[in-house]
């Protein structure tokens, strides 16, 4: 239970020390990596239908099982790999999202040979200033998140819906979607900034 002394932090979080970590460590910080960018939102396609304590409690088992999110390797992955993902009780076995997650990996070996790199390919789609509900709320999807999944849906990508793009787009930093009065608000803020400065974002 929290006390006086606690830091103010956004609802979402429950006690539970992983995802408090995970919200102060992690959620809305600019993730430049484009392991973990992949990563994330493979993490994020699982997490559909799913509570993202859930993926966050199995996400080491996932980095075992599909090689750190290694792109390049995980493109190579071939049946025999679905049938060992299938049979591993650490991961979510749904086959759907397994091989989406190869799938995926492929077309981000075809997206860096197009744009030169997943990292600005992805920033390319942050916004300076975070959309809101009409009654200043945080919606599950936004305009933005919606173009992003159409693209990412046009070259080829799956299980990457516009509410999946949304959430991708807020836990990597892309959005700063941390509550106003939150202590970690600034910080990201402060970091997403920093990390803007000189880049071209697309037309919102």
């Amino acid at each position: 239970m929290a006390d006086a002394t606690d830091p103010v932090r956004c609802g979402w979080p429950t006690d539970d020390p992983l995802y408090l970590d995970y919200h102060d460590h992690e959620w809305g910080r600019p993730t430049t990596d484009p392991t973990r960018l992949f990563e994330k939102i493979c993490l994020e396609g699982f997490q559909s239908g799913l509570s993202w304590i859930t993926i966050l409690r199995k996400r080491e088992n996932f980095r075992t099982a599909f090689a750190g999110f290694d792109i390049e390797q995980v493109a190579r992955f071939g049946e025999s790999d679905i049938d060992r993902l299938l049979g591993d009780a650490g991961i979510i076995r749904h086959r759907g999202k397994i091989e989406a997650t190869i799938n995926n990996a492929q077309r981000a070996v075809e997206l860096v040979d197009a744009e030169g790199s997943l990292v600005d390919w992805i920033w390319s789609w942050a916004v300076t200033d975070p959309e809101r509900t009409d009654d200043g709320g945080i919606p599950a999807v936004t305009a933005r998140s919606t173009a992003l999944s159409k693209e990412l849906k046009r070259r080829g990508w799956k299980f990457v819906g516009p509410t999946t793009a949304y959430a991708f787009m807020q836990s990597e930093g892309l959005t700063n979607d941390h509550d106003d009065v939150c202590f970690v608000h600034a910080a990201c803020e402060s970091e997403r900034r920093d990390f803007l400065d000189n880049r071209t974002l697309r037309p919102t």
